[in-house]
């Protein structure tokens, strides 16, 4: 029945032009072809025909014929399709919870920020009303108290203005901060005769780490400016750098020591050890002289 007949007979309406199109072009340069097309059967009914052609050439080479093997692979065109569509469903559906989660977190994000505002604008009133009482204190062992308080409250003020005003508010630079409190302790005091020098990298740290960062450090430079200072002089030397899988942060001093409040050392000392105990971190201090060597090691963890 189909001897002789053009297989053109198999195309229809919906059949892809293009695809035609290319199955005469390799017909016309007598090549090779591999084609899916959509044919048609005699009542009418679509299928998909993996189409493969190619041209039999004679001993000289010229085509006599080509020959062409059909394959109706519908079934499988239609497990293609539905799993397009099923893909196509899971993609939409993945893109709304996308949608939601990112909501979610610039609402989460909104209110962390929020609280961060609210935490930094107390501890500013608590900073403000300390200072306030240490300024009309008339006693002396008080008022050296209350200002060491302050000094604690400002370096958690600062390190929540830190995290608030960073775009990334899940860590925090810990060699960033010292820097900045070094200066700003040291260079408080207006002293030409105190040498301040520092040695920092880049070191960071989950954000849950940074207020008692913030207040070891705090006791580590309030210490060296609590423990005299005196008309000596000295130097100052600040270092954050990480060492083996840690980062060590060291502050050394020559000043001249003089004579201080011992209870008010003792309680720095112990916010200190208390600070260290809750990050794992170990303490060590070295002292040769007029020389004082304190060193703080903890594990990175970003």
């Amino acid at each position: 029945e189909l001897v002789g007949r053009n297989c053109r007979l198999l195309q229809g309406p919906q059949t892809d032009p293009a695809a035609v199109a290319k199955i005469r072009e390799a017909v016309s340069q007598e090549r090779d072809l591999a084609i899916d097309i959509l044919n048609y059967r005699r009542d009418g009914t679509t299928f998909w025909n993996a189409l493969f052609v190619s041209p039999v050439r004679n001993e000289d080479g010229q085509v006599i014929y080509f020959f062409a093997s059909q394959l109706d692979f519908t079934n499988i065109k239609s497990k293609e399709a539905e799993l397009a569509a099923a893909r196509h469903i899971a993609e939409e559906e993945v893109a709304r919870r996308t949608a939601d989660l990112t909501d979610a977190l610039t609402t989460k994000t909104a209110l962390v920020h929020e609280v961060d505002h609210r935490v930094k604008n107390n501890l500013l009133t608590i900073a403000s009303i300390v200072k306030l009482q240490a300024r009309m204190a008339e006693d002396e062992v008080a008022k050296r108290t209350l200002f060491s308080v302050l000094s604690r409250v400002e370096a958690l003020s600062t390190v929540h203005r830190k995290l608030l005003n960073d775009d990334d508010v899940g860590h925090f630079d810990v060699a960033e901060f010292a820097g900045d409190l070094i200066v700003d302790v040291v260079g408080a005091l207006r002293r030409s005769d105190i040498v301040m020098t520092t040695d920092l990298h880049e070191v960071i740290v989950p954000a849950d780490k940074a207020s008692p960062l913030a207040l070891i450090l705090n006791e580590l430079i309030g210490d060296v400016v609590r423990r005299g200072l005196s008309d000596g002089g000295g130097e100052i030397h600040l270092e954050v750098r990480r060492l083996n899988g840690h980062f060590l942060v060291r502050v050394v001093d020559t000043v001249t020591p003089v004579v201080f409040d011992q209870r008010e050392h003792d309680f720095g000392r112990l916010m200190l050890e208390t600070c260290a105990r809750q990050l794992g971190a170990e303490i060590e201090r070295k002292t040769d002289g007029k020389r004082t060597e304190v060193s703080v090691t903890l594990m990175v963890n970003e």
